[in-house]
């Protein structure tokens, strides 16, 4: 449990010019966080554009980004969608070695039950030969993994280690604490509510600003972990001012923005994404320069 607390981080993919995969790119981008303190990595996840990947494309990514970590930090994948029997086959066909956990999200689009998410999850479960850690995203999926029902499947999945809540509701993230077991990971997946649900019993966050400014970042949640509210706050509200931009126009045209100004990688997506708008990319860019 202990490597997933602290700051994970989603990976964005990085394309070329051409909208290849930038491999070079990616390999700086991992080399990044692993030298500033980021505490493991999420691979493929909704940040990383996985739905416009090839299979191809994700083998290259996914092996492309065990190389360079070279068992530095743990590596999480993620595997996910609506069709459980789907998720169920990728899981069982899918080479998953030098990856700790698994990062599922809720099913989107069909709108299922609190009974239909916890049976897809159990079906799951039993189907992942790693951990796998729950991901509440409801303003993506149309649907809400519900406090009560995280709860249960806490309870009677034992292969459930955790969840990535995202529902930005400080209230709910409270109720999950609270309702869970102690070993449950709840795990922040809104950076701007980060540090309230660390303060409160979170275990840290899956960030996308930390690929960004990773020491920063993952310095404010030891921070909150340790207790020391006050310090933590003041990297927090630094912080902040780029947490609204680089999801003003939407993930991850800004932080993609965000890491081109640094010179990690280019800033380039794929339909149905585009770019940020020039406005926000030169916002981006001034606060980057005065950071």
């Amino acid at each position: 449990m202990d490597a997933f607390t602290g700051t994970g981080v989603a990976l964005v993919t990085p394309f070329n010019d051409d909208l290849t995969v930038d491999v070079p790119a990616l390999e700086k981008l991992v080399e990044e966080q692993v030298q500033n303190g980021i505490d493991y990595l999420v691979v493929l996840g909704t940040t990383a554009e996985s739905a416009t990947l090839t299979s191809e494309e994700k083998e290259l990514i996914k092996n492309t980004i065990i190389a360079k970590n070279n068992g530095r930090l743990p590596l999480v994948i993620g595997i996910g969608g609506n069709n459980t029997m789907d998720v169920v086959e990728e899981l069982k066909s899918s080479g998953l070695e030098g990856f700790d956990a698994v990062l599922s999200v809720s099913p989107y689009y069909n709108k299922p039950t609190q009974e239909g998410i916890f049976q897809h999850f159990k079906a799951i479960a039993e189907a992942s030969p790693k951990p796998v850690i729950l991901y509440n995203v409801p303003g993506r999926t149309a649907s809400n993994l519900l406090p009560e029902t995280v709860n249960r499947i806490a309870r009677e999945i034992p292969k459930v280690i955790g969840i990535k809540e995202a529902a930005g509701d400080i209230v709910q993230a409270m109720q999950l604490i609270s309702l869970v077991p102690k070993d449950f990971l709840v795990i922040s997946g809104d950076d701007m509510i980060t540090l309230p649900m660390t303060l409160a019993g979170g275990k840290g966050v899956i960030s996308v600003i930390g690929q960004g400014f990773p020491a920063e970042f993952s310095k404010m949640v030891k921070l909150g972990l340790a207790g020391n509210s006050k310090e933590a706050y003041q990297l927090h509200y630094k912080i902040a001012p780029s947490i609204s931009l680089i999801f003003a126009e939407g993930n991850p045209a800004g932080i993609k923005a965000l890491l081109a100004k640094k010179g990690i990688c280019k800033n380039n997506l794929r339909l149905p994404l585009v770019k940020a708008t020039a406005s926000l990319q030169q916002k981006i860019e001034d606060f980057v320069e005065q950071f």
